[in-house]
């Protein structure tokens, strides 16, 4: 491998800005780290770089580990948005430069030069200063002298955003050109989608200081594995629908998931269904299985070869099931036709059209949604407004629904309510909140979170399992929790032959008190004493803790 990144962390302030990032990769391949603002991405490239350092783990290149290795001295080239170039100097100088500090012959410098010219389209340039270029000629002096030495790995952090659209795209052509005809590992920063899908062998989606996802592009676009990843590559539908034995339910009808049916339990997902895959008709019957619910055109926006639309849902019961990950809003779906269709069927504001899908894709996340569990309607709505339950709705682009059960943690009570309980059923730390986490265990919940007042978004999560059975389900669920909170992630050792267990839930306090703003993900396979134990830890405890049961098979 060319780079080998391993549990790469850097803090600023206390704050991962890079979290725990583990990544490989191979000689010759351009890849592409792509995520918003503030994501980490650009000091991680840094920190590959050695312009800045890192708090945990290691960094190799080619195999040499240089975590502790001066920039100079760790044989990569660097390219800035801002060209960095020296304006004083000529474009023969300017690329020579990092020849001339190692002392190569005059002869041999001018040779080089010239074949970089050659490559990044500049020849006859050599004089001209800096301010006689247009802005894309001087990123491509800028690759020129980074590639003067013959870095074995190039860096590019955001190369073409001070460009305008047409300059980037024949820049990109060039790059490519280039990493391709000399072989050279290259890493690329980028928050630009489209950039990403034209230049990468595979991208990094990075998100909060962490590596989501990793793959090729057309792989991650049509198979994510994660809410952001689906969101942030291009337009998606998110619904909630729930798997049968049948396949995917989602409103009218049920659909292929991707998946095969089998004998799974039914329970609620996340599936993505992209505007392309949208079909659109003028009734039901057009779309014969595939209709999933009727709507209202609101929205039309002309994008030349395509035509992007916005459907307001009317279907009333069956809408629920729906793009309602923010159930306070009116649930819609977005659309997008080709030229053909659009000829085909005439569309206008106001209409009333059926929706279909061509191909759903669900998505692997244990987590679908929230579900509030009071006993009383003002308590659950109250639960349901707490800071962090709202925080992490809105960073996992999914519901919060409402669910009260009146004898609530009654020992002998059913629940009021049949239906099942869906996603990560959400009660309050409050007296008897160890006996209300069994009572919805017991009652078919997955996932319960037991939340304080008022909670700060955490900055550190312990995950810690009490059997060897529920460990995947653990770790799995924490991962979903994890990527939409900026904390630093602590696993501790499996307790089930530590301490006895009347003395786990003191323990786990003991090592949640050991740190400001923490979080407990907690899994657990006996749930027998469960309120009897866990008392100490729930009843008025100070922490969030998320509960991950899964019964032994």
């Amino acid at each position: 491998m060319s780079i080998t990144l391993d549990q790469v962390t850097k803090l600023y302030g206390g704050v991962p800005v890079v979290n725990d990032v583990s990544l490989d990769i191979g000689d010759g391949e351009l890849f592409v780290l792509l995520g918003p603002s503030g994501s980490g991405k650009s000091t991680l490239l840094r920190a590959v770089a050695g312009l800045t350092g890192v708090d945990h783990g290691s960094i190799a290149l080619h195999g040499r580990d240089v975590t502790r290795v001066a920039a100079r001295k760790r044989g990569v080239g660097l390219v800035f948005q801002n060209y960095a170039l020296f304006r004083h100097m000529t474009v023969a100088d300017n690329i020579e430069f990092a020849l001339r500090v190692r002392h190569m012959r005059a002869r041999a410098r001018r040779a080089r030069r010239q074949e970089l010219l050659r490559l990044v389209s500049l020849e006859g340039m050599d004089e001209r200063l800096p301010a006689q270029l247009s802005g894309g000629q001087q990123q491509r002096v800028a690759v020129a002298r980074a590639l003067a030495h013959k870095p074995e790995v190039l860096l590019l952090d955001e190369p073409f955003g001070a460009l305008d659209a047409k300059i980037r795209e024949e820049l990109r052509r060039t790059i490519r050109a280039v990493q391709r005809e000399l072989g050279i590992t290259t890493v690329l920063v980028t928050h630009d989608q489209e950039e990403a899908f034209t230049m990468a062998d595979r991208i990094g989606i990075m998100n909060l200081g962490r590596l989501l996802e990793v793959g090729a592009p057309h792989e991650l676009y049509s198979r994510p594995a994660t809410r952001f990843v689906a969101t942030f590559l291009g337009a998606a539908n998110l619904f909630l629908a729930r798997r049968t034995a049948d396949g995917i339910r989602m409103g009218a009808a049920t659909v292929a998931g991707g998946e095969p049916p089998g004998s799974a339990r039914e329970h609620e997902v996340v599936a993505v269904v992209r505007p392309e895959e949208v079909a659109v008709a003028a009734s039901a019957t057009g779309l014969g299985e595939r209709f999933i619910a009727c709507g209202v055109v609101d929205e039309m926006v002309f994008s030349g070869a395509l035509e992007r639309l916005r459907v307001r849902l009317t279907d009333g019961a069956a809408a629920p099931l729906l793009a309602t990950m923010d159930a306070a809003a009116t649930p819609y779906v977005e659309a997008t036709r080709t030229q053909h269709e659009q000829r085909a069927f005439e569309l206008h504001r106001g209409q009333e059209v059926a929706l279909g899908v061509r191909r759903v894709h669900v998505l692997p996340t244990p987590l679908s949604s929230f579900t509030v569990c009071a006993a009383s309607a003002p308590a659950a709505e109250a639960l349901a407004r707490e800071p962090l339950l709202a925080a992490l709705a809105a960073r996992m682009k999914t519901r919060i629904a409402i669910r009260t059960e009146p004898q609530l943690g009654a020992a002998q009570a059913a629940p009021a309510d049949p239906a099942p309980f869906v996603g990560a059923t959400v009660v309050s730390c409050e007296p008897h909140a160890a006996q209300r986490a069994e009572w919805l265990l017991r009652h078919g919940a997955g996932e319960v979170l037991v939340l304080p007042a008022n909670a700060a978004v955490p900055q550190r999560v312990l995950i810690q399992w009490l059997d060897p059975a529920v460990r995947e389900a653990t770790l799995a669920v924490s991962a979903s929790v994890l990527r939409h909170l900026p904390a630093e992630a602590v696993q501790g050792a499996e307790m089930p032959t530590g301490p006895p267990s009347g003395e786990v839930a003191p323990e786990l306090a003991r090592r949640l008190a050991e740190a400001q703003a923490q979080m407990l993900m907690v899994g657990v396979g006996d749930i027998r004493r469960f309120a009897e134990r866990f008392a100490p830890l729930l009843d008025g405890g100070r922490w969030p803790v998320l509960i991950v049961h899964r019964a032994a098979p």
